[in-house]
């Protein structure tokens, strides 16, 4: 049964930094995609972040050179370094693996609330 548990969230002032974390079990961790998605409030869930098995990144446009994914297999644990937060980036986070409907398994997800 797959797990995901996200953390790391929290309230935080424009311009600062949150680092988000999230455990999975119940599948082969390391040899699947791991995404960061958020969802604000009245909008859809976003792709933020992936990063593949070997170790490649992408980033949504709006993210690029503040967000930094990265992933520790042997602790079944993918990363979300934030820097340089904007309100904008108000939303709850969420991680998955591979490409997931909104009808697949979602955790619980960490809120990230950036005050201007």
């Amino acid at each position: 049964q797959v797990t995901l548990v996200e953390s790391g969230g929290g309230l935080v002032q424009a311009g600062g930094s949150l680092r988000l974390s999230c455990a999975a079990s119940g599948y082969i961790f390391s040899i699947n995609y791991m995404g960061w998605y958020r969802q604000a409030p009245g909008k859809q869930r976003e792709l933020v972040a992936g990063v593949s098995s070997g170790g490649n990144t992408h980033y949504a446009d709006s993210v690029k050179g503040r967000f930094t994914i990265s992933r520790d297999n042997a602790k079944r644990t993918v990363y979300l370094q934030m820097n340089s937060l904007k309100p904008e980036d108000t939303a709850v986070y969420y991680c998955n693996k591979g490409t997931p409907s909104e009808y697949d398994y979602w955790g619980q997800g960490t809120q990230v609330t950036v005050s201007s």
